[in-house]
């Protein structure tokens, strides 16, 4: 008898009855070990993973030890409904659903304005124990607000990106992108990739990316890059003005944590442009040209996670075949394997963009 069936069978020994996860401990020693399988109260649902992305910000809080010790990372979660709650009505066992971690309290000063990131319960809501474990118990306001059925035909790995797809939405819904704009991209890693194909979904004229690593900007051409520069060997605002004329380009979204990339950002991007902050940076100050701010009306715009509201265009875009799903996802790995899954995802030899976690 297997674990789902013997659960729903004998609710009595749920306590007697265990899961996998993979627990941070310190960036040397994550465990795969068992835990109880969480119970649910009546308004939450018990998922099986089924898929779990592996996001930048996981490995950065594994690396930079930002989390406490027993943390279960990971939130790009798909997977399988196995358990409902008794007043649970807009889902069943055997749904296939997409789950995203944080919720806004929908009342808040920032939420009343549209900034649900920003809200103060977003951060402190999050799934039970996190997305690298075999069950999941979804809380309620999850179950209400971030969860969702995955449509006919789409994968459990398609499902996995749902997340990650919000969170670029998210940043684009706070500019202004115009069929026809310049767009140049810092950073072609898996959400530079995400970007790529966004913004060639918007019909921009001209997409430039940039990146040190060969790979990735091979790949970036492939995903719809017009031009991609090695900023290793290359003089990035140099050439950004060769490929755009001396004008610049209308919109520059950095999406690596790097903070010395605003600075140059703010040299390749137009008068009247944006520059949009995707990535986290370290707390420093960085000089940046404040005369263009008012002789050249540029706007600098940062970018926090997603929203509510960006789930289901996610799921439309996936559906509509907008990402190359099967060549964004280069790795898999077991549960038990999540540290050599980071080590893939941070090793800049190995060829990588997305990695999944599979139970």
């Amino acid at each position: 008898m297997n674990v789902v069936t013997q659960y729903s069978q004998n609710e009595s020994k749920d306590k007697e009855l265990r899961m996998k996860v993979a627990a941070f401990y310190d960036k040397e020693n994550i465990r795969c070990e068992d835990r109880p399988i969480p119970s649910i109260g009546e308004d939450e649902v018990l998922i099986k993973m089924h898929a779990c992305g592996l996001c930048g910000t996981d490995i950065h809080k594994v690396l930079d030890q930002k989390v406490p010790p027993q943390t279960v990372l990971g939130h790009e979660v798909s997977g399988e409904i196995i358990k409902v709650g008794g007043k649970v009505e807009d889902y069943q066992v055997g749904d296939r659903v997409f789950v995203a971690h944080h919720v806004p309290c929908f009342t808040c000063h920032y939420c009343k304005r549209g900034s649900y990131s920003l809200c103060d319960q977003f951060k402190q809501t999050n799934l039970d124990p996190g997305g690298f474990s075999e069950y999941i118990r979804v809380p309620a306001l999850h179950v209400r607000h971030t969860m969702g059925r995955l449509p006919d035909g789409m994968s459990y790995e398609e499902g996995a990106l749902v997340e990650p797809i919000a969170c670029c939405l998210h940043g684009f819904e706070l500019i202004d992108t115009q069929p026809g704009d310049t767009v140049f991209i810092m950073g072609a890693g898996q959400i530079g990739l995400l970007q790529i194909q966004i913004v060639k979904h918007l019909l921009a004229s001209k997409i430039i990316v940039s990146d040190i690593n060969p790979y990735r900007l091979e790949k970036s051409i492939e995903f719809g890059a017009d031009e991609a520069i090695n900023s290793q060997n290359e003089e990035v605002v140099k050439k950004v003005m060769e490929l755009t004329n001396g004008k610049g380009a209308d919109i520059v979204i950095i999406s690596a944590g790097i903070q010395s990339l605003l600075p140059q950002a703010m040299e390749c991007v137009a008068s009247g442009g944006t520059v949009l902050v995707f990535a986290p940076f370290k707390d420093t100050d960085i000089a940046i040209p404040a005369s263009r701010f008012f002789n050249d009306e540029i706007k600098v715009i940062g970018s926090y996670s997603s929203n509510p509201y960006n789930y289901e265009s996610a799921i439309q875009m996936l559906r509509n075949k907008v990402f190359d799903v099967e060549n964004m996802i280069t790795h898999r790995f077991p549960l038990s394997e999540l540290d050599k899954a980071i080590e893939c995802a941070h090793n800049p030899s190995e060829k990588v963009l997305k990695v999944l976690i599979k139970p």
